[in-house]
């Protein structure tokens, strides 16, 4: 299992409760490639932050194993976590102390050499363009400040591998914004594997070159995004206009390469069933009364791929 950064085999966790067990993984096999950001996807209790401490050496399996960079989590637990960095439910930073103050503290914990430390603290708080507040106490700055500097401290060390969850869960639209860009930017010049859990779709789908989705501890999907488009349907024709009459619609619905229609506000989605020219259908909108002002071919959202999956698992 080596080669990849990630692997599990069956990977299983159950809690005992008065009930009887609670399984929260339930077998999960994943092979992760080196190098990329790997998204692991579900919903709120899916067994997202349990699979991650399981990963972290944390938490025991019940069953089945798993291994992080060539590791086993379960006898090179500590190995592990001084391989890898993590940002999970707390930022880890000591709001008394300055972010150049925090990330000294955090890089004599991993015993990065005096000359290297200092140079990575500046190269790291530059990055995220928080070198001129390096000085300040960290305890006045916005959450999303915090965020920023809690990436940095995850990746001091350069680690292979960074483990997060949720890291912009909490943040407002900007922040969040500014976190997904400095991880994005970072991941791909620091060459480091990201393994991230996030329920927020707009996030994976901008972050991620790889998914898995998870339910109920159990996998229901993994591959590229695209790969995962193509299972809540084919290609998509977004047209906006006026005029979208359901005489219109009707004789969309006629077509053979029509799957579906959807008109809103001005909008009308058309869903076909394979790749299909897009002229004919524009030109039946107009002869059947209605006002195209633009077309667009699109996909589907992960978003609706995630809805799509859950809706398949109930």
């Amino acid at each position: 299992m080596a080669q990849f950064a990630v692997c599990t085999d069956r990977l299983t966790r159950d809690f005992a409760s008065e009930a009887g067990p609670i399984r929260a993984v339930d077998n999960l096999s994943l092979e992760v490639p080196a190098g990329i950001v790997f998204g692991f996807l579900g919903p709120n209790g899916a067994g997202k932050t349990t699979t991650l401490r399981m990963l972290l050496g944390l938490l025991e399996p019940t069953a089945g194993r798993a291994e992080v960079l060539g590791l086993d989590t379960a006898s090179q637990a500590e190995q592990v976590r001084t391989a890898c960095g993590a940002l999970l439910e707390h930022t880890g930073v000591y709001e008394q102390m300055s972010a150049e103050d925090n990330l000294e503290f955090y890089g004599r914990i991993w015993r990065v050499p005096t000359a290297e430390r200092q140079a990575r603290i500046k190269e790291l708080l530059s990055h995220i363009g928080l070198w001129e507040r390096r000085k300040d106490p960290v305890g006045k700055w916005s959450r999303g400040m915090k965020q920023k500097l809690a990436l940095a401290r995850t990746l001091l060390h350069r680690p292979a591998l960074i483990f997060l969850d949720e890291p912009t869960a909490g943040l407002d639209v900007q922040s969040a914004v500014e976190v997904r860009n400095d991880l994005a930017a970072l991941a791909a010049r620091e060459g480091v594997t990201v393994f991230l859990t996030t329920h927020n779709m707009t996030e994976a789908e901008k972050l991620c070159s790889q998914v898995a989705v998870i339910r109920d501890g159990g996998l229901v999907a993994l591959g590229h995004p695209d790969e995962l488009r193509a299972r809540a349907g084919g290609p998509r024709v977004e047209v906006f206009g006026r005029g979208f009459t359901e005489d219109a619609l009707s004789l969309l619905r006629a077509r053979p390469e029509v799957a579906a229609t959807e008109a809103s506000n001005g909008q009308l989605s058309i869903d076909l069933l394979g790749e299909a020219a897009t002229a004919p259908l524009v030109s039946l909108l107009v002869s059947a009364g209605a006002e195209v002002e633009e077309v667009r071919r699109g996909k589907a959202s992960l978003e609706e791929v995630f809805l799509t999956l859950m809706g398949e698992e109930e």
